[in-house]
């Protein structure tokens, strides 16, 4: 299948290196993306939904359904694909984030310039880097690059049903799905989007936020038993 492999804030294509080597060996045709903007210090008027078009654009150009991978704020953008061409889209896979509810957008961060550069990794919170040594901190952070400054805080625009009755699999960091459940209880309208999903399974990946950079491996084995 065409899996479409969508990074989160400030990465690009690169960062999906061992999930494409191990989707290519398992017979698929992995597409990693770089979002329109990123790394680029005057990006223009780029928001949220250029984003989401670009991924729609890459599913129009597939021949068959397409399975799309998004991390962290790029799990906004694969949902807003879906919503956009439900029709289209086989499977959706959340790497440590969820499917996000209509008009709310991914989070706010210092913007310098018309752009939002990556703030470093002692910005985020303990839990979410304490699998991240300083030496996969130094090598990552030259993989990062700044995003346009409306593309975090742009509230998405979901108005079709149909995206609930796509397959949905969470592969969450540190939460199990007894622990995901309770803690979207507490956030409102994000349990109603995600209680409207016919199909959603949940796995817990034991990392931080960055599983492409930590657990690599074990990341890889989830992404190809989502795809499969």
């Amino acid at each position: 299948m065409d899996v479409l492999l969508i990074p989160g804030l400030w990465l690009d294509a690169r960062s999906w290196g061992p999930i494409v080597d191990a989707l290519t060996a398992a017979g698929h045709r992995p597409r990693p993306l770089t979002m329109p903007g990123v790394g680029d210090p005057d990006p223009g008027d780029i928001g949220l939904a250029d984003w989401i078009d670009a991924v729609v654009a890459e599913i129009d150009a597939a021949a068959e359904p397409v399975v799309l991978v998004g991390h962290s704020g790029g799990g906004n953008v694969a949902w807003g694909a879906v919503d956009a061409r439900p029709d289209r889209v086989a499977r959706a896979v959340f790497v440590d984030t969820v499917p996000p509810a209509p008009g709310f957008g991914i989070s706010e961060f210092p913007v310098e310039g018309g752009v939002v550069p990556f703030p470093g990794w002692d910005f985020f919170d303990a839990p979410e880097t304490a699998d991240l040594d300083a030496e996969t901190r130094e090598g990552t952070a030259a993989l990062t690059g700044s995003v346009p400054a409306r593309v975090p805080t742009d509230e998405i625009a979901l108005s079709d049903p149909r995206r609930h009755d796509v397959p949905v699999t969470l592969l969450m960091g540190s939460m199990d799905e007894d622990a995901l459940r309770a803690e979207l209880a507490q956030w409102g309208p994000f349990a109603d989007e995600f209680g409207a999903i016919a199909d959603v399974e949940v796995v817990r990946i034991g990392s931080g936020h960055w599983p492409q950079f930590t657990q690599p491996e074990r990341l890889a084995e989830l992404v190809v038993a989502a795809v499969r």
